[in-house]
């Protein structure tokens, strides 16, 4: 995500505040322990004008990963979709990418973080292409990552929490050093994880998989669209242990993620997956999927949330932080 794109407004604790006076003391909570979890969202300017992709199942994940780790969130679920939308409105942006993040601030530096005040902040900013904009087409080059994925009784895999991704930076800068775009981790098992911020998909035999949460996967909200529209398209999908020598037999295999949306992978570890080039079921889905974004077609499972509709409007109170 280089080369942040600054926005004018942002959200903080139910205000808006300029973009540039976001800012957190260096003795916040959150700068020693990275006591924070965080979503990312995107919204896209559909043919119906712009629209939230899936800003209910972001929020509930966020307000998930918080309760893991103890961090209240005043304003609810509601409040947090509001104040997504208001900081779009705000910006008056027709396609961006949105941050909300809920972190523990400055109170103390004990280990124990619940005298800490929990701050809320959204920021939206335009988005690029994650891995640029041939690799949608033409795939990229990755390794299987020397870093393993926690196991999940270290660290809760199901909460999008920031300490989670240092061994994402890891397994990235590894990755960008060696010469590709991105690393595929392995579970503390041996088993296929996932990328540095990405859900991984093998196609074998015309067979979809992707590694079950229990392989320390963060449950993506893109990896399960995936998966409902590789039904719809009538693939069999499923979630299944997989080795890390499937990696290298595959015919396919593709992320997905908000930032990477639906991209192939060419080679593994220098070996060419399938033909070494975008398969055709990937295609399949790719296409199946930028129609649904960007409402060329209808959209059936109500996924689209529209950022200029009326009936969003909610009366949202100002946030007390939590231990202020």
């Amino acid at each position: 995500m280089a080369g942040l794109n600054a926005s004018a407004k942002i959200w903080h604790n139910g205000e808006l505040i300029p973009w540039d006076d976001a800012h957190i003391h260096v003795c916040s909570h959150v700068v020693h322990y990275a006591s924070a979890v965080f979503e990312g969202i995107r919204c896209y300017n559909t043919q119906s004008g712009p629209a939230v992709f899936r800003l209910d199942e972001h929020v509930k994940r966020l307000c998930r990963s918080a309760r893991i780790y103890r961090m209240p969130i005043e304003i609810g679920a509601d409040g947090l979709q509001e104040a997504c939308l208001e900081t779009i409105r705000a910006n008056q942006l027709k396609s961006c990418y949105i941050r909300p993040i809920v972190f523990r601030g400055y109170e103390s530096l004990g280990v124990d973080p619940t005298s800490c005040p929990i701050e809320v902040y959204v920021a939206v900013f335009e988005f690029d292409k994650y891995l640029g904009d041939e690799a949608l087409e033409q795939g990229v080059d990755v390794m299987v990552s020397s870093w393993n994925r926690v196991a999940t009784n270290t660290l809760p895999g199901i909460a999008k929490a920031a300490a989670n991704y240092m061994n994402a930076a890891l397994i990235k800068m590894e990755a960008v050093q060696n010469g590709y775009v991105e690393g595929i981790a392995l579970d503390a098992r041996g088993y296929v994880s996932e990328g540095s911020g990405e859900n991984v998909f093998i196609v074998q035999d015309n067979k979809i998989i992707t590694p079950p949460i229990a392989a320390s996967v963060l449950p993506g909200i893109t990896r399960d669209v995936v998966m409902v529209l590789a039904k719809e398209l009538g693939y069999m999908v499923s979630e299944t242990d997989i080795p890390r020598e499937n990696l290298y037999t595959a015919d396919e295999v593709f992320f997905t993620g908000t930032a990477v949306e639906v991209t192939p992978v060419r080679s593994i570890d220098k070996i060419a997956v399938g033909t070494g080039q975008r398969g055709p079921i990937t295609a399949q889905i790719q296409e199946a999927f930028f129609q649904y974004v960007e409402g060329r077609v209808e959209d059936r499972h109500g996924w689209l949330t529209p950022v200029y509709a009326e009936d969003r409007t909610v009366d949202i109170p100002p946030v007390v932080p939590v231990g202020a």
